[in-house]
């Protein structure tokens, strides 16, 4: 009973081998793909947040990480001074908390 089922099984066929690179080829494009669509454009990014951080000045009006809206009086080696609102409020922020800088017509 069992060797008509061994013999019915059809002989193991044996695949060509080709160039290892070839089948490895998909795979190298996703991590290019990849790297191109998400990865570049955030380094981008980055060096333009940092840029812009490294170029802040006494009278730009900046938003921090956490919202906050205000007015630079003051720079700092690590840190920013902020006068927000309409009194006299001012607030030490530290420049990595910066996220952009806010123009006059927003």
């Amino acid at each position: 009973m069992f060797e008509s089922i061994a013999y019915a099984a059809a002989p193991a066929q044996h695949q060509a081998e080709g160039n290892p690179i070839i089948s490895f080829l998909p795979i190298i494009l996703m991590v290019f793909i990849l790297y191109f669509l998400m990865v570049r454009p955030q380094q981008k990014r980055q060096r333009e947040l940092q840029k812009m951080i490294t170029e802040l000045k006494k009278g730009d009006c900046v938003v921090t990480a956490g919202g906050i809206i205000g007015t630079i009086t003051s720079v700092q080696n690590d840190y920013v001074v902020l006068k927000v609102g309409d009194g006299d409020t001012k607030m030490e922020v530290l420049k990595s908390a910066i996220s952009g800088l806010r123009t006059k017509s927003e």
